[in-house]
């Protein structure tokens, strides 16, 4: 592979790790957000999912794209698939961040998009993610710091947090090797938690009570609508808490392990990690 490496969302809690884990291996990176500015010393470019009109120019001399949607979106297979039809047309390798137990149903859109790559011809590599533990930071807090609540939907489900970093080695791995390609790895962190275990963490970390509600889905909406959240993104995530109540997201795998080499990092680890931005 002597090509560059097209990381789009480069800006972001994934894509600015994954700049720099891939500038770390020596890799050639083009760093794609909306604003085209460099990120972390590499390259930057601009690219917009609503734009075709930047694919193009974001993919001039690239060998690999890694791939993913930006928070904030529904429209799935709307603003995906025109980026995967623009990479395999130009025979581009594909890692594609897709989501845990996206290949249960082939209706699910995240699954579409897997089984467009699948049929593609081009190399590629699909990583699906269990839920971040940065959204205790990037969803969660608001509640945490108001109310000292976690109130989601989660019924008595547990979740395999992962930690956006071991995410980003896991991408870097596979876009940097071809031992990976034509297979998908489930991400998930080493151990699976109750949110109720979850807020003891963030508890203790913090040096304030938390505690976890369970709440139904329209409340749950209601919450996040009421904190700007777009109501049809804000009922995409209340539907996505349905698989942890079912307790299929407590699945604990060696994916990250495999891929990267080293263990996938603790939410405990991640908090203490982040204790600065949890409080302020």
């Amino acid at each position: 592979m002597t090509g560059k490496v097209l990381v789009l969302g480069a800006t972001g809690t994934i894509g600015r790790p994954l700049v720099k884990a891939l500038l770390a291996k020596g890799a050639a990176v083009k760093a794609a957000s909306r604003s085209g500015g460099p990120v972390e010393g590499a390259e930057g470019v601009a690219f917009d999912f609503a734009d075709p009109a930047t694919f193009g120019p974001a993919l001039e001399g690239a060998d690999r794209l890694f791939l993913m949607l930006p928070t904030g979106n529904t429209a799935i297979t709307e603003l995906l698939m025109p980026v995967v039809e623009a990479a395999v047309a130009r025979r581009v390798k594909v890692v594609f961040l897709s989501v845990l137990g996206a290949n249960a149903d082939e209706s699910i859109p995240y699954r579409q998009v897997e089984l467009a790559l699948e049929r593609s011809g081009v190399p590629y590599v699909v990583l699906r993610p269990n839920w971040f533990a940065d959204n205790f930071l990037n969803f969660w807090k608001p509640g945490i710091d108001h109310a000292g609540v976690i109130a989601v939907p989660a019924g008595e489900g547990k979740s395999s947090f992962i930690d956006t970093r071991d995410i980003a080695d896991s991408a870097a791995a596979a876009l940097t090797s071809d031992r990976f390609d034509g297979a998908a790895y489930d991400l998930t962190g080493p151990e699976a938690l109750g949110y109720d275990a979850a807020a003891d963490i963030l508890a203790a970390a913090l040096g304030k009570p938390v505690a976890y509600q369970a709440v139904d889905d329209a409340t749950f909406i209601g919450i996040l609508t009421g904190a700007g959240v777009p109501a049809d993104y804000a009922a995409f995530l209340a539907s996505i808490f349905y698989p942890v109540r079912e307790g299929w997201t407590a699945v604990v795998t060696g994916d990250v392990e495999r891929l990267t080499g080293h263990a996938p990092r603790t939410l405990a680890g991640w908090v203490a990690d982040n204790v600065a931005a949890l409080k302020a």
